[in-house]
């Protein structure tokens, strides 16, 4: 009797997953791939990450009040000065990058989203943010000149230590926001972009919130000083 022989029924291809189309990452190619492969949540732990962090430095920024405000009190040496009037420049300056900022973040959700293909949109805006960041920095260190300038420097009076330990300290904190900002810029500039939505919400969490917290520090100075 003749045996029949059947062929082996044809083995699967296993596809190995596409390098960067994992959970919160962007396609192998993005012209041609799903762009709502950048995930639409920010991960808990960055979430958690963040607001921790923000809370240390308000509880940082409230201990360095107090301490301003007992001193002041406690003091008949205090004096007053003007502010130097670069302080309002920064001021706008810091706001009108808090709205750069914004701008980019809604243009890289749309990017994700496939709604805008045009990478370039977004990139531009947080270039601009992070340009008004540094010019802050630089107006910051040219208030400490104009202090000099009047023979006000770290040791002249308790207010003037005040004055250059306030505004240095939101300066440093600042320089992290703007290290953030070149995270998210090299991320996204990648030709296979591998930015999540969680670093690009915490970047510009913190950076609102380092203006929110100038606008406190502005407040104080001119009530204060």
């Amino acid at each position: 009797m003749a045996t029949t022989i059947h062929e082996p029924p044809a083995v699967n291809a296993i596809h190995a997953p596409e390098l960067g189309a994992g959970k919160g990452a962007w396609p192998r190619n993005p012209s041609e791939g799903n762009l709502r492969m950048l995930a639409d949540h920010s991960s808990g732990a960055s979430r958690t990450g963040i607001w921790v962090g923000l809370a240390a430095i308000s509880m940082t920024f409230a201990a360095f009040t107090s301490a301003l405000v007992v001193r002041q009190g406690s003091a008949l040496d205090w004096r007053h000065f003007a502010l130097p009037s670069v302080l309002y420049f920064n001021t706008v300056i810091l706001l009108a990058s808090s709205m750069t900022l914004e701008v980019s973040r809604r243009r890289v959700a749309a990017f994700a989203r496939g709604f805008d293909s045009r990478r370039a949109i977004p990139l531009g805006w947080l270039y601009v943010t992070l340009a008004m960041g540094l010019i802050f920095v630089a107006g910051q260190f040219a208030a400490w000149m104009q202090l000099k300038a009047q023979g006000l420097y770290l040791a002249t009076n308790p207010s003037s230590s005040f004055f250059y330990v306030l505004t240095a300290m939101h300066a440093l904190h600042l320089l992290g926001g703007l290290g953030g900002l070149v995270l998210v810029i090299s991320r996204l500039s990648k030709q296979i972009p591998t930015l999540r939505r969680s670093t690009m919400d915490t970047a510009s969490y913190y950076w609102h919130f380092m203006d929110v917290l100038w606008l406190y520090l502005l407040l104080l100075l001119w009530l204060k000083f």
